[in-house]
């Protein structure tokens, strides 16, 4: 969410921005919530005008009736009698006000940086930067979800029997690389200094709203039904929901924290060949991390978060590149994205494993998150960044490691937390 000074002082710009995510259906609400705001403190001015005027007369009352003064008093009464009834219906129009502006508000995309390519979707994201060589061996590479079948590892039609389309049960050693994968990503992101968490895996309406749109919302998050809980999309939305309201000293600032969750989406996708294998599913698992810093230092940890993930992957002999969002691929809250994908030598393209997003004050706004300063109580920045979500990047590393006689060579890196297992066979 903006602030409303932009509105009051700067409608022009917000326009622009609401263009430049292509999102022209919107524009309208500019002019709306101007005029709303306009009204807003026309009609405080006049409530707080009236408290005046009514406090100002009971002092007189008491004055008058000391003096004796019975009728003189009882008039002075009947004005205050009508000053209450003028406040009390200014002041229920200033919270209907209160409530349409916040509405409105929450539905405004965040401002975006002025280094963000502009495009009307994904195809107008831009390469940044390669990492590693992508390379095709002379041998064929299955389907993720055939090798995996074949090792025994995968049961993709139990889960169906179970829980329906975009469920699976992983077994075995591919299983144990799949965890395997998410302990090493904690403790690399514990090693670069950040506070390892294990959040609640659901959280209430008024969190959901504060950390992502309403669109988002709809198209990705499970009820849970008859209670006010939704199952978390990632880790991220009750990481930050964990200082809704708060006030934080500027000397504790940055927070970086690393978390672990199961995490649960609704959608599923295009249908394809990508469906039938790990590549879209309902339920998944993913160590994040988050930042909460001065706005003047988002930007530098911007770039150290997504470095990370690239080196993440590196370590794990997986080639990545990173791949800078354009306006209209960005989330309303996002002031700034870019996506880590990792090259799949089955179909010779990269695809995403992660992504990385500075929300500047947006999140801290709607979930009143604030900092304290020498020079006041100022909303401070957001920041997540994907470190891994499996079983999406198990594609990649099983694919990376494929070997030309059907095993699959375990990531030195990895093969501490698989009781030193050097191939999977």
């Amino acid at each position: 969410m903006i602030d409303i000074k932009l509105i009051r002082e700067n409608k022009e710009l917000v326009c622009e921005n609401i263009k430049k995510k292509f999102q022209d259906e919107k524009l309208p609400l500019v002019d709306e919530i101007y005029d709303m705001d306009k009204r807003f403190r026309e009609v405080k001015v006049k409530v707080d005008n009236l408290k005046a005027l009514k406090n100002k007369s009971s002092d007189e009352i008491g004055n008058l009736m000391r003096m004796g003064k019975k009728d003189e008093a009882l008039k002075i009464k009947e004005e205050i009698i009508s000053y209450s009834k003028e406040i009390e219906s200014l002041e229920k129009e200033e919270e209907e006000l209160t409530q349409k502006i916040k509405e409105k508000m929450m539905v405004i995309p965040n401002i975006i940086d002025d280094t963000v390519p502009i495009g009307p979707d994904d195809s107008y994201n831009q390469e940044i930067e390669k990492f590693g060589e992508p390379i095709v061996p002379d041998y064929e590479i299955p389907h993720h979800a055939d090798i995996i079948e074949k090792l025994g590892c995968l049961d993709k039609e139990s889960a169906g029997r179970t829980s329906g389309n975009g469920f699976y049960y992983l077994m075995g050693d591919i299983a144990r690389l799949h965890e395997a994968t998410l302990a090493y990503a904690r403790d690399f992101m514990i090693n670069k200094g950040f506070k390892y968490c294990i959040p609640p895996f659901m959280i209430r309406s008024d969190v959901v709203t504060g950390v992502m749109s309403f669109a988002e919302m709809d198209a990705m998050m499970y009820k849970i039904e008859g209670e006010d809980l939704y199952l978390i999309g990632t880790s991220e939305h009750s990481m930050i929901g964990k200082f809704k309201g708060q006030l934080i000293d500027e000397k504790e600032l940055p927070i970086a924290m690393t978390s672990y969750s199961p995490c649960f989406r609704k959608e599923v996708g295009a249908h394809g060949i990508e469906e039938r294998g790990l590549y879209r599913v309902h339920q998944f698992e993913k160590q994040e991390m988050v930042v909460l810093c001065k706005p003047e230092e988002a930007m530098d940890w911007y770039n150290k978060m997504w470095s990370y993930t690239v080196e993440f992957f590196r370590s794990m002999d997986v080639p990545v590149r990173t791949l800078e969002c354009c306006s209209g691929d960005l989330a309303d809250l996002k002031v700034k994205s870019c996506d880590v994908e990792a090259w799949s030598p089955r179909q010779k393209k990269y695809f995403e494993v992660g992504s990385c997003s500075t929300l500047g004050d947006a999140q801290a706004r709607r979930l009143g998150i604030r900092m304290r300063t020498d020079e006041g109580n100022k909303y401070l920045s957001t920041l997540n960044n994907t470190v891994i979500a499996s079983p999406r990047s198990l594609i990649a590393i099983i694919e990376n490691n494929y070997m030309s006689d059907g095993s699959i060579r375990v990531p030195e890196v990895l093969r501490p937390y698989m009781g030193g297992l050097e191939v999977i066979k």
